[in-house]
C-alpha cells in the first residue's frame, strides 16, 4: 500500500460519491458540483477507469481548497510569476 499525501486537517471526508458530492457543494469551486453531476452522466458507468478519472479530478479540487499553500499560488498574479521566472532564468544564466 502507498502512502498517501497528508492534507489539511479540515481535508472532507471523499471516500464515497455521496461524500463527495457534499465536499463540492462546501469546498468545491464555484460550478463544481453541477460539472460533475454532467460530467458522471455522461459517461459510461460501465467504464470505471473513466469515472475514477473524473472522481479523482475533482476530489483533487477539493482538497486545492483546502490546502492554504495550493490557494496562495493559484491566487498569484501572471505578472508575479512571470517575474519569478525571469528571476530564476536570469540566475542560471549568470550562473553558466
Amino acid at each position: 500500500m502507498t502512502a498517501q499525501p497528508e492534507h489539511h486537517a479540515a481535508t472532507p471526508p471523499m471516500r464515497t460519491l455521496a461524500e463527495l458530492r457534499n465536499a463540492l457543494g462546501i469546498w468545491g469551486f464555484p460550478g463544481d458540483l453541477q460539472e460533475f453531476e454532467t460530467e458522471l452522466a455522461d459517461a459510461d458507468l460501465d467504464d470505471l477507469t473513466r469515472v475514477r478519472e473524473i472522481t479523482q479530478a475533482y476530489r483533487h479540487r477539493v482538497l486545492l481548497r483546502c490546502d492554504p499553500q495550493a490557494m496562495a499560488a493559484l491566487m498569484r498574479s501572471t505578472d508575479d510569476v512571470a517575474f519569478e521566472l525571469g528571476e530564476k532564468l536570469a540566475a542560471e544564466r549568470n550562473g553558466r
